[in-house]
């Protein structure tokens, strides 16, 4: 069972939320008001689900407020489709979103699928220079210090580290990553690379190579 935050400006939204999640066992807690979530203990949560367009503040907005509180995976759900607004959410530090309308399927998949990867079990260190991965914790430092990278971040640059000096597409990575019957698409990858890669060049490390035409590769 998973603690579960259902946010989104429509009461009947986050009661469908909670009533197709709760079938899989989770607790689901829901909120109407953004501005009512920075208020409350976030990191009791597992996993955040999180409306875009919403009076008073918007998704993007809170997100970018609340993700430095927060190291559970966060997926916005959305009625925007274009894939300018995606790339915006996740740099803000979303790890995928839902388009609205969305099937039940779906939501259900995709928690699954975010969730499971936070489980893994995870309990040695890998190190490259002078970054290191501290597996079980799943956090990255460069010379000792945190670099606070998502969920989803991570988990790419984890990937690409286990296999340093291969070379894998953004599709590879999405399925590895997200698994093949996500609905993250090339895009998505990208974001997260581009984000990973500025997080850590400010951290004093730049690891992560483009082989243009081809794909990313760990190279520290």
């Amino acid at each position: 069972m998973a603690h579960i935050l259902a946010i989104d400006d429509e009461p009947a939204i986050v009661e469908t939320l909670a009533r197709v999640l709760r079938r899989d066992g989770h607790d689901v807690a829901g909120v109407t008001d953004p501005l009512a979530v920075t208020s409350l203990r976030l990191d009791r949560f597992d996993l955040i689900v999180c409306d875009v367009m919403m009076p008073r503040m918007d998704g993007f907005e809170l997100v970018r407020r609340i993700r430095p509180c927060v190291d559970c995976p966060i997926l916005f759900l959305t009625a925007k489709v274009a894939e300018e607004d995606a790339v915006i959410g996740l740099g803000l530090g979303a790890d995928d979103y839902v388009r609205k309308p969305f099937g039940n399927a779906e939501l259900r998949a995709k928690v699954a699928a975010h969730l499971r990867r936070e489980r893994r079990e995870r309990t040695s260190t890998l190190s490259f220079g002078n970054v290191r991965f501290n597996l079980g914790a799943k956090e990255l430092p460069v010379d000792g210090e945190r670099c606070a990278l998502t969920p989803s971040e991570y988990a790419i640059c984890e990937f690409l580290a286990h296999r340093r000096g291969q070379v894998f597409s953004r599709a590879q990575i999405r399925e590895a990553v997200f698994g093949w019957d996500s609905e993250s698409d090339d895009a998505t990858v990208s974001a997260h690379v581009s984000n990973a890669r500025a997080k850590l060049r400010r951290a004093g490390a730049q690891p992560i190579e483009t082989v243009w035409g081809v794909g990313y590769k760990w190279q520290a």
